[in-house]
């Protein structure tokens, strides 16, 4: 399992087995929808959660309900694939009052040959006592013993997730090498595989999967003037044209485990198409994973220029991903090689501010001062108060404000210190995190 990001666990199953009630009851509040993000809808389609003090992301592969039973093994066949592809652990959901049918025997042979850790989850069982027999039968699926539980009910899932995080590395086996990992994200056919090459160029050491990950994007290691980087691959959706709302679930599921694992993520947008929904999509996985963000215009050969053209394209990337402005915007091509090289910079950059910890000290001043040149708001005669500023972590930069009231702290106001802090160290390229506590909260 690769040790970089949090493990990731998928949800395959039939239609109405219950796969979404699960990923309600395991997700809670902690849905990964940001508030702040306009212009983005986001399938619930992944969520974040903790257990035991293991993070991991839940994918849902499910999608389409159609009303045929061919349709549902090809589509259920279709999510095993993706599962396989990038889970570390996948819950195989059954349903104990329909009893097994066929195609659940079927995705199970395809689960059972991958070689990938399937827990077999049963689901609706509200007393086990009445439905003991019909849980043993899906020992028939082979996949080993089968967890009871209801979903809607939330009874089981305690011992379903003991086991889902039981080989999980603890947090602080995590490295702290020096390796800058790269996720490189964006739309099928922008030229990921083509800036791949070019940023390997001949500095190709190891091209393989690095040993203990078990996702098939192939992650590439490169020495490049003396450093170490990992570029992890997204491209390669090497399956047959399928239907285009799958594709899609496909390519968000993939993002979401190659940035998952990434330090810095290079979104890359097509010139000759523009900026799109669909890249702010993508651009907002990364967004809400907290990595540092390039956005590499590629193609830009291919595009006819103006004095003004980038200034144009720029503002128009900065409006359609209005959420990332931090993120610093690059012009390629990775056909011709033109400033791919400078990309390294860039991502060293990125990366350094990405991880970068600023004195508690002098984040206080800068607080002072702020507060002193734009007083905080007031609401019916209270007015805000910010006591103390500290950094606690960084990959992000993520700060704790104490303050009096935390709900006259208004986005409007933590926006503010933001800019004030970003004036003082740039933070080019990375997202910063603000946590509000009121003085008194022991956390």
């Amino acid at each position: 399992m690769g040790k970089k990001g949090k493990p990731i666990v998928a949800v395959v199953g039939r239609p109405n087995v219950g796969k979404s009630t699960l990923f309600n009851a395991l997700a809670g509040s902690r849905i990964s929808i940001v508030k702040d993000t306009p212009g983005i809808t986001r399938d619930r389609i992944y969520a974040d959660c903790t257990w035991l003090n293991y993070n991991f992301t839940l994918i849902d592969t499910g999608g389409i309900e159609p009303d045929s039973s061919d349709i549902i093994l090809s589509q259920m066949r279709e999510q095993a694939q993706i599962a396989i592809d990038t889970a570390d652990v996948i819950l195989f959901m059954v349903d104990v009052k329909q009893g097994l049918t066929d195609s659940d025997s079927k995705v199970a042979d395809i689960l059972r040959r991958s070689k990938k850790k399937v827990l077999l989850v049963v689901n609706k069982v509200d007393d086990f006592s009445k439905y003991e027999a019909d849980v043993y039968e899906f020992y028939n699926l082979g996949i080993g013993d089968p967890y009871p539980i209801s979903a809607s009910n939330q009874l089981g899932i305690g011992d379903l997730l003991d086991e889902v995080v039981s080989d999980f590395p603890s947090e602080d086996e995590s490295d702290d090498d020096d390796t800058i990992r790269v996720a490189i994200i964006g739309k099928p056919n922008t030229g990921k595989s083509s800036l791949i090459n070019r940023l390997i160029g001949e500095n190709r050491l190891i091209v393989s999967d690095i040993a203990g990950t078990t996702r098939d994007a192939v992650d590439t290691y490169v020495k490049h003037d003396g450093k170490d980087y990992i570029f992890i691959d997204t491209a390669g959706l090497r399956r047959k044209k399928n239907v285009k709302e799958e594709l899609e679930k496909y390519m968000i599921v993939r993002t979401v485990s190659a940035v998952e694992r990434a330090d810095v993520v290079i979104m890359m947008i097509d010139a000759t198409e523009g900026v799109t929904e669909q890249d702010a999509k993508i651009a907002g996985i990364a967004h809400d994973r907290g990595k540092a963000v390039i956005i590499a215009v590629n193609k830009w050969d291919a595009v006819e220029k103006n004095d003004k053209t980038v200034n144009e394209f720029s503002d128009k990337i900065k409006s359609v991903l209005s959420f990332m402005g931090y993120a610093r915007i690059t012009f390629i091509s990775a056909l011709s090689g033109q400033r791919v090289s400078k990309l390294y910079e860039l991502i060293d950059t990125v990366a350094e501010n990405h991880s970068m910890r600023v004195q508690t000290g002098v984040l206080n001043e800068i607080m002072t001062e702020a507060v002193a040149m734009q007083q905080p708001p007031t609401d019916k005669g209270k007015r805000l108060k910010l006591f103390y500023i500290t950094q606690a972590s960084i990959k992000p930069p993520t700060f704790v404000i104490f303050v009096n009231y935390k709900e006259l702290m208004h986005f409007s106001y933590t926006r503010y210190i933001e800019n004030r802090i970003r004036d003082s160290f740039g933070f080019d390229g990375t997202p910063l995190k603000f946590i509000i506590r009121e003085r008194g909260e022991e956390k």
